[in-house]
């Protein structure tokens, strides 16, 4: 029998999630004055981590910088909660230093939860979103129970819970992620409304019992002495509470997951989502990388209060005994209890390349993506769409301009475009290689590229960016200090120099100059530099990186000039690429189906080549007909 609809009341955006992309777009819509309603399945699992309990990693902590200095949420709640904290690829460049931390899973749920709760402007409701319709009056969000929310925006944060079904082995079942309901209604009224939604599929290893894992004669894994917060907010000095450990699996794990592999849903024909590409389940390792005698995986706690923990590297779908099976065959956790099974879970999200760059669907205007939804995957790279996506959701409703970050202003600009140009056909995941101007999309300058424009619309406090203002004079006051200063060859300084491998000096040099050798940080010429002021260490690191880099960091600017022309060209919405000349047909499909808002997306659509790309300026410049007489 159908419950009788009711009018539940008008809000100017609706959230439907609240995981990390939901989270965001609710805070970010309600922090902006918009009356904001965030709908969760359950209101004791917002900020859930169903799968690792760290937030970061390589070029995923770029992102929570960036978030946190656009005004988001995310690096304030990890600092909150963090148990262990490690500054990846520090043997390598600044380009790709990426800060990670492990997390209390239920505290930082918990946090998260107080703070939708606390926003003003913003309803948290526990309940069902069975159907999402449009008419005159708006977007219609209607609850299983019948109540009717009418709302002006709505931004779509499902997350794994949308078609959601689990497989462990043989037996499979509708479900979200950590026994949650699954949004099977909404992904019937989703396809209903012509959304083109496709399946994808992630995984999650076991949740395992500290007391049953042999701690003896495994590398034990530290974090740093010296922590760096997420959150520019961050005052108080964060450590480290726990420590991580690294093993290995062994010919016998391979013996008997290759046993089994036929019992595997994925190898089975069960599972028909793509899965990702770059987190492959251990059955997958052991079939993609046959010739590889061992993989390493990681132990890591999943909080202060629990003793569950969290085997990184060895997700699975084989079936429960299977499981339990290959697991005993490692030394340390020969005497193995699983707490939760290893499982995969099958969802719908929608093709990227129905969303402009703003995160609204093309065809269905004040309609919004984020977070998995839009086939990414992480929760890093959710919580920065699901920013992005409430801002929006909240511009369109007071009728601003929109916000679109660049791929050279930010690695959520470069995270968007690559969704919404290129498209994915596995789960989007965010890594440095991705951007080609990552010298100057360091994890340390965030503040410096994004903290204006989060102060603009309002999400950056005025005691936020007063605070950036002065580590951003400091920093120059202090750059100008070094390339002034010059210091006179000593015995101690030469001796210094000796022993770092690079050549003494025989006359004065400046201090910049030092610096600029590879083996010298700006560090170890302090007990040489008497007149260095007394600089926190967020600011010494800007001073040493843009002193070091200078050259290569002018380089790269002039490349984001040049590419910055072609950004600033925009193609009519209305353009009919059948009536350019000159262009190959696979470039008009492509840009037929793209629709791109300007040159530089246009050229890095997969199937437009650079002569497209020429013919398109030639077009826009000399009008219809020029084109074709122009290249041919």
């Amino acid at each position: 029998m159908e419950c009788k609809r009711y009018d539940a009341g008008r809000y100017q955006v609706a959230v439907i999630g609240g995981g990390h992309a939901g989270i965001e777009a609710a805070l970010a819509a309600a922090r902006l004055g918009c009356e904001t309603v965030m709908f969760t399945i359950s209101a004791d699992w917002i900020g859930n981590m169903p799968c690792n309990p760290s937030i970061g990693g390589t070029a995923k902590g770029h992102l929570v910088r960036e978030l946190d200095a656009l005004g988001g949420e995310m690096g304030k709640a990890a600092d909150a909660n963090t148990l262990q904290s490690r500054m990846l690829n520090r043997g390598k460049g600044p380009a790709v230093h990426s800060l990670r931390a492990q997390i209390d899973r239920r505290a930082y749920s918990g946090t998260m939860k107080h703070t939708v709760e606390k926003q003003e402007h913003l309803y948290v409701k526990q309940c069902e979103i069975v159907s999402l319709t449009r008419d005159e009056a708006g977007w219609h969000c209607l609850t299983a129970l019948g109540a009717d929310f009418c709302c002006e925006t709505v931004v779509l944060a499902t997350g794994t819970f949308l078609g959601g079904r689990v497989y462990v082995g043989e037996v499979n079942y509708p479900s979200g992620p950590d026994g949650n309901f699954p949004a099977t209604a909404l992904a019937a009224s989703l396809k209903e409304l012509g959304l083109p939604l496709r399946r994808f599929k992630t995984g999650t290893p076991a949740r395992v019992l500290k007391s049953s894992i042999d701690f003896s004669g495994i590398e034990v894994q530290e974090g740093d002495e010296q922590i760096v917060p997420f959150s520019y907010t961050t005052k108080t000095p964060l450590t480290n509470r726990v420590v991580c450990h690294i093993a290995y699996t062994n010919d016998e794990t391979k013996r008997v997951i290759l046993e089994n592999i036929d019992r595997s849903p994925l190898y089975a024909g069960q599972i028909e989502g793509v899965g990702p590409r770059y987190c492959p389940s251990i059955e997958d390792k052991m079939v993609r990388f046959a010739d590889k005698k061992r993989h390493q995986f990681f132990i890591e706690p999943c909080g202060i209060e629990t003793e569950e923990m969290y085997l990184q590297g060895m997700s699975s779908s084989l079936p429960e005994e299977v499981q339990l099976a290959f697991y005993q065959t490692i030394d340390c956790l020969k005497d193995l209890k699983i707490i939760r099974n290893a499982y995969a879970i099958e969802y719908d999200c929608v093709d990227p390349l129905a969303m402009r760059a703003t995160l609204e669907m093309k065809d269905f205007p004040g309609l919004y993506g984020a977070g998995q939804f839009n086939g990414s995957s992480g929760y890093e790279e959710a919580a920065a769409q699901g920013l992005v996506a409430g801002i929006n959701a909240a511009l369109k409703v007071k009728g601003e301009e929109p916000l679109v970050l660049s791929r050279s202003s930010s690695y959520i600009g470069t995270l968007i475009d690559d969704l919404v140009t290129k498209g994915c056909s596995d789960p989007y995941r965010m890594m440095t290689s991705r951007s080609e101007y990552r010298l100057l999309l360091r994890q340390d300058n965030a503040d410096e590229r994004l903290m204006p424009t989060g102060y603009r619309l309002g999400l950056i406090s005025d005691e936020v960016y007063r605070d950036f203002l002065e580590r951003k004079q400091a920093k120059e006051r202090e750059i100008e200090r070094v390339n002034r200063t010059f210091l006179a060859p000593t015995e101690a300084l030469n001796r210094l120099l000796t022993e770092r491998g690079t050549a003494p000096m025989t006359t004065g040099m400046r201090l910049s100059d030092l610096i600029k050798r590879p083996q010298v940080g700006y560090d170890d010429l302090a007990p040489f530099d008497p007149e260095r002021p007394d600089l926190p260490f967020a600011v010494r690191e800007k001073v040493e990186i843009e002193i070091k880099y200078e050259g290569y960091i002018k380089r790269q600017q002039a490349q984001v000039d040049e590419m910055l022309r072609l950004e600033n060209k925009p193609i009519p919405a209305d353009i009919c690429y059948q009536n350019v000349r000159g262009l190959r047909l696979e470039a008009v499909e492509k840009l037929d189906r793209v629709r791109p808002a300007n040159i530089g997306q246009a050229s890095r659509i997969s199937g437009v080549s650079p002569a497209d790309v020429s013919v398109l300026l030639i077009y826009l410049s000399r009008g219809e007909g020029a084109a074709a007489e122009q290249i041919f």
